[in-house]
């Protein structure tokens, strides 16, 4: 699932990079380039839609990136000594007695 919305994220990102690209900006930008197709649409809807979609795909982006952290399996919070019951005192080792040595057979 989380594999999923990561790739609609990168998606609508990559959609919104176009988008912004596109619109017309205070000194022109990209917008300039398609003058004519806004001529057959009209400036103003144009303007309308795109700003439109800007603002979609931003809300996308942050809803679709809320479900996907709810998506993220969350982490363990107790460590491994944490959950093991406490030791009891360990049992005194034997003491270890010198190993006999076996005589070597000719």
């Amino acid at each position: 699932m989380y594999i999923f919305l990561s790739i609609l994220i990168v998606l609508a990102c990559v959609l919104l990079i176009c988008v912004v690209l596109i619109q017309k900006s205070k000194g022109g930008g990209l917008a300039s380039d398609y003058s004519s197709g806004n001529q057959y649409l009209g400036y103003r809807k144009t303007t309308d839609f795109i700003e439109k979609a800007t603002w979609g795909l931003g809300i996308f982006i942050c809803v679709v990136s809320i479900l996907a952290s709810f998506a993220v399996k969350s982490p363990v919070t107790r460590s491994a000594i944490e959950t093991k019951a406490p030791a009891t005192t360990p049992a005194p080792a034997p003491a270890s007695t010198p190993a006999q040595q076996v005589p070597a057979s000719k």
